[in-house]
């Protein structure tokens, strides 16, 4: 696991209430090599969790009942769907071809799953009216929304910025959109981005081309994410709301291609994981770029996929397709910090997920270790205590569509009388869609780096 030292743009001094989209984009190699060590210099272990699933990851989404859906992978007849806690799998059947596909999750917790091999390549976000922002594909330069106003609705918006940034290798497949807390979209394709107002239809701030001139999405296969959004004023390394917005090129500690970046939710640390190097020690498993890793409610991260083959191919060649799953676990679940970490009592995680509005306040109780109130010195034993609200994202081809994570405001945070290490803590929630998007989240209570296991959450539709 590589921490974020990446491609960032220029800081200044932010005046908002919650800081504007920050950006990293995963440098991609010039050329790849083996794949990449299996764990880097911020530590973790590794566990095979299945052999065999029957499907090679190209997708994955986990959803707010703890299953991951793998939406076929190198085969068109099926895909299948991960239960965490039984570490078990059972078959999908799907009806049509979802090779390099894109996806998101509606309100309501139902996949919607977008494009395919012949119109495939394309990106799809959740947006604050309910809907998806269905954008771009193979030879398209358009976008569209999801759900249509009905069966006789076929009508799409021409896009030109994606027409100017096609290259003689298509590097404008699978663009990076990030929804910004202005409501406009923030789009990358190639190496230039835009801020997109999708209402009017109209470019409202075009972005100096990146520095170094290289493309960075697919199929040059950077990566991007949304840094954690903050509920108070702050210094950020970068706004894509600066008067003069430039783009900064840092070293990363390790160069790779087809990388996963994964936020966290600590809220401090970017796991970068999966893709390949040149002169480094191959795992034996070459998960490039048609593989995939997301974020699970317990803190671990989901991996699987494999190089990709005309057909399955299991032997002579260099690289076989492959069908396991594996569960990466960061520094913060060893045992050596157990006792830093807190439990959420109520809600239960085990129930059903728990009903939240925008801009209302939430009860949690949580427990803290006695090791921690020891630690501390006294009966509290809290140290640098927060709460998180992490989106659960669809990953594909190096990119994790709608990732999102929102320190959350705690307003209140009490012991409980007669129940040593017990807490009552009150937070607020996001005030508005275009912070966080209606649906299903995973919130944790965080006690300085060491997450809680988390719970699930549900921001009503707005009315």
């Amino acid at each position: 696991m590589q921490l974020s030292t990446l491609v960032v743009a220029k800081n200044k001094k932010n005046r908002a209430r919650h800081p504007a989209v920050v950006l990293l984009l995963l440098l991609a190699c010039a050329c790849a090599g083996d794949s990449a060590p299996a764990s880097g210099a911020g530590g973790g272990r590794w566990d095979l969790l299945q052999l065999s699933i029957g499907v090679s990851a190209m997708h994955m989404q986990l959803l707010h009942n703890d299953r991951s859906v793998l939406p076929r992978g190198d085969c068109t007849a099926h895909s299948a769907e991960y239960d965490v806690a039984a570490n078990a799998f059972r078959p999908l059947s799907i009806f049509t071809d979802t090779w390099c596909s894109s996806g998101t999750v509606a309100p309501d917790g139902t996949l919607v799953q977008t494009g395919d091999w012949n119109d495939g390549f394309r990106n799809a976000r959740t947006m604050p009216a309910c809907c998806a922002f269905i954008f771009g594909g193979r030879r398209q330069f358009s976008y569209e929304f999801y759900p249509k106003a009905g069966p006789s609705d076929t009508s799409i918006v021409q896009m030109p910025f994606l027409v100017q940034t096609k290259d003689s290798e298509e590097n404008n497949l699978y663009p990076f959109v990030h929804l910004n807390i202005d409501g406009n979209l923030f789009i990358f394709s190639n190496n230039r981005a835009v801020l997109l107002d999708y209402k009017s239809n109209k470019i409202v701030r075009t972005y100096p081309v990146l520095g170094d001139g290289d493309p960075r999405t697919y199929p040059s296969s950077g990566s991007s994410m949304l840094l954690p959004l903050k509920p108070n004023p702050t210094e950020a390394v970068v706004l894509i709301t600066d008067a003069a917005p430039a783009w900064v090129i840092e070293t990363m500690p390790l160069p790779r291609v087809m990388g996963d970046m994964i936020l966290l939710p600590n809220g401090t640390e970017v796991a970068i994981i999966n893709g390949a190097a040149e002169n480094t020690t191959a795992t034996g498993v070459a998960r490039l770029y048609h593989s995939s890793a997301v974020l699970l409610r317990d803190g671990h991260l989901l991996v699987g996929g494999s190089n990709p083959h005309t057909y399955y191919n299991f032997s002579n060649v260099q690289f076989p397709t492959d069908l396991s799953l594996e569960a990466f676990s960061p520094e913060y679940l060893d045992a050596s910090n157990d006792m830093l970490r807190q439990r959420i009592l109520e809600p239960s995680p085990t129930g059903a997920a728990t009903s939240v509005a925008y801009g209302a306040t939430a009860a949690l109780q949580f427990s803290v270790p006695a090791s921690a109130r020891r630690r501390r010195g006294g009966a509290a034993g809290l140290g640098d205590m927060s709460v998180t609200m992490v989106a659960p994202s669809f990953t594909t081809h190096s990119f994790t569509m709608n990732q999102r994570l929102l320190f959350l405001d705690v307003t209140k945070n009490v012991a409980v009388r007669g129940r040593a290490g017990t807490f009552n803590a009150s937070v607020t929630m996001p005030a508005t869609a275009v912070l966080a998007p209606p649906g299903y989240y995973m919130l944790f209570v965080v006690n300085g780096h060491v997450p809680s296991e988390g719970i699930w959450v549900q921001i009503q539709t707005q009315q």
